[in-house]
């Protein structure tokens, strides 16, 4: 699913970002990636969505070398990839339905498919009765919910996240991460770029380390 080989991320007038990194994610595994602020981790997931370029080596996700993809061509590319953040950055004068819908209404799906699919992934999350609330009537926990079935309900085969329990107490990390495996156990991918050592401790999940942009030996 994701194959990174010899790969470097440089910055014009800065140092390596990412320096030689070559790691493999299979499809349907959940991973985490870990380090310290500034270790490359949120690079390394925009290298991935192809929000930015690499400098050199190869990165191949789902089959497809991401030097060779036109610009044109990553909107598509993209349609198979789910974000989630740390700010789940929803859009507070419309509903959680709305929120959950809009990459489908973006896509261009019909009505009755982006009604079904909205619907069950809110039943996914528990919160089909909160359809109609917006998110400022929500707790932190479900407006993290929100975020989550926003990112997966075009049913993505990779979701990628980026620190999702930065803002959570212990509690709703374990919660938002066991969110996190009931999709994964259902087929997608799912690669996590996390500090939240205690809550990944108790997942039994493959870790990935990096340290001042390379891969800690052993982690891949």
């Amino acid at each position: 699913m994701i194959s990174f080989s010899d790969v470097f991320m440089h910055y014009p007038g800065g140092r390596d970002v990412l320096k030689n990194i070559n790691l493999q994610v299979e499809q349907g595994e959940m991973v985490y990636l870990t380090g310290h602020s500034g270790a490359g981790k949120t690079t390394l997931l925009r290298l991935v969505a192809l929000a930015e370029r690499h400098s050199r080596g190869q990165i191949v996700v789902n089959g497809q070398n991401l030097a060779r993809l036109s610009g044109r061509r990553i909107p598509l590319f993209r349609r198979n990839i789910g974000f989630m953040f740390q700010e789940h950055r929803l859009l507070n004068d419309r509903t959680v339905f709305d929120n959950v819908a809009l990459p489908l209404t973006i896509a261009g799906y019909r009505y009755q498919d982006i009604r079904k699919r909205t619907h069950a992934v809110l039943e996914k999350v528990g919160l089909l009765s909160k359809e109609k609330a917006l998110p400022s009537a929500l707790a932190t926990g479900e407006q993290q919910r929100v975020g989550i079935a926003r990112a997966v309900v075009h049913r993505p085969a990779l979701l990628l996240g980026d620190e999702p329990t930065g803002n959570l107490d212990p509690a709703l990390s374990w919660e938002t991460m066991k969110l996190f495996e009931l999709f994964n156990q259902v087929g997608v991918t799912v690669l996590i770029a996390t500090h939240d050592l205690a809550t990944i401790g108790k997942m039994n999940k493959k870790t990935i380390a990096l340290q001042d942009g390379c891969l800690l030996p052993g982690t891949a």
